[in-house]
């Protein structure tokens, strides 16, 4: 596919989520789901496995930043480290925040759970933009995709306490997240080794929103754990996934423009 059709592509996706975002009939926040399959305390702590599982995110974001910071081949430019630094952080800030709403679950501490997840989407796409298409674009689309994603969410927050509550951009800007990662995989060769790790990332995060659907199910077999404790540790390791890519991959090929069509959709 040439570069300008690709382009659009990408550019026609992202116009009709927007469009969705708002032309789709506001959906409010389920108040079921805060009740979760294992509300069981240990050590004094409530939804023990729900709680203390996010420690994941914290830990897994705090290696991926040593690894953005003091890996110096895995970047061919210093600016490209920021899109993956905010990826990173994200993680560790989605520990605190998902930690704090586990603890008492309802929907205002939801919005902290939720406002660094779109910290951390806005951070991977922005990296495999930099990566595949250009640095450039990347590193600008950064701070406003940030912007766009936690908007989202302040924007449910708004909604709710006003009595008509509107999960659709949120949900909308998850989803997107995904979309568009898939297509910039599928579409533009990554300027560096590990590229196919992205589906590592896909599959943890894929598998980790499985296990949250099934929650309960899974809580039954045993009452070993939950599913909802699960899904925070295969997020998790959906950004091991990301720091492994980082750590082990080296530069084939770079241009700040558009990525040579010589390779592989995915490399």
């Amino acid at each position: 596919m040439r570069i300008s059709k690709r382009a659009t592509l990408l550019v026609a996706v992202t116009v009709v989520c927007i469009v969705a975002a708002l032309l789709v009939p506001p959906i409010a926040q389920p108040l079921h789901y805060h009740r979760f399959a294992d509300s069981r305390a240990f050590l004094g702590i409530p939804n023990f496995g729900d709680a203390a599982s996010n420690a994941a995110f914290f830990i897994v974001g705090l290696a991926g930043l040593v690894i953005v910071f003091r890996h110096r081949a895995a970047f061919e430019r210093d600016s490209e480290r920021w899109p993956y630094a905010t990826f990173f952080a994200g993680l560790v800030l989605t520990a605190f925040g998902s930690g704090y709403y586990h603890l008492a679950p309802d929907n205002g501490r939801l919005f902290w759970d939720r406002l660094p997840m779109t910290i951390a989407f806005a951070g991977l796409v922005a990296g495999q933009i930099s990566d595949r298409i250009s640095v450039r674009a990347g590193v600008a689309l950064l701070v406003p995709m940030m912007f766009v994603g936690m908007a989202s969410v302040v924007f449910w927050r708004a909604t709710e306490l006003a009595g008509h509550g509107n999960l659709v951009p949120y949900a909308v800007v998850q989803g997107y997240t995904m979309l568009v990662l898939i297509l910039i995989a599928s579409l533009w060769p990554s300027r560096y080794t590990r590229g196919r790790d992205l589906l590592y990332v896909f599959g943890w995060y894929a598998l980790a929103k499985v296990c949250e659907t099934f929650d309960r199910g899974i809580f039954e077999i045993g009452h070993v754990v939950s599913g909802h404790t699960l899904k925070h540790l295969f997020a998790a390791l959906s950004g091991v996934a990301a720091c492994v890519m980082l750590a082990r991959r080296r530069r084939l090929f770079g241009d700040d423009s558009v990525v040579l069509e010589s390779r592989a959709a995915v490399t």
